[in-house]
């Protein structure tokens, strides 16, 4: 009988690696080119310029206006955006049978809008917890809540 093989993705907002693991009693090991690190712009690097201005609608008072939407978080997307293409592609190739998400709050919630059709009927459990640079020794302790590892 082939082993059920999971694939949990580890991910933060800058740091992502993939780990298998083979069945009960298998532990997980690293999976091969499926690690990431991005950097990220500090929010004061992205946005160094100040604020524009506008004239209130009721008198001639004057006020900042805020950004409508946040370059940091554009840049996490699109890094998350980058892994479940990876995903995606692995799983249409059958490289796993089941995928845990563990990311942390902010992130799990951006891969979930990016997960194709495929890839979202594959997810065996979630944890909102970021493991991305978890040593691999201390994940089976770490997610024994979530699968047997």
């Amino acid at each position: 009988m082939k082993p059920t093989i999971t694939w949990i993705l580890l991910a933060g907002g800058a740091h992502a690696q993939i780990v298998q693991n083979d069945g009960p009693g298998k532990g997980v090991s690293a999976v091969k080119g499926a690690s990431w690190d991005h950097h990220l712009d500090k929010s004061q690097d992205i946005m160094a310029d100040r604020p524009g201005r506008s004239f209130d609608r009721m008198g001639d008072q004057r006020h900042s206006m805020e950004p409508t939407s946040d370059p940091k978080r554009l840049q996490e997307s699109t890094f998350l955006g980058e892994v479940c293409g990876y995903l995606d592609e692995a799983e249409r190739e059958g490289r796993f049978d089941r995928l845990v998400l563990v990311a942390e709050p902010r992130a799990l919630g951006l891969l979930r809008k990016q997960l194709g059709g495929g890839l979202k009927g594959k997810v065996y459990a979630e944890l909102d917890k970021d493991l991305s640079k978890a040593p691999l020794k201390e994940l089976p302790e770490r997610l024994k809540d979530v699968i047997l590892l």
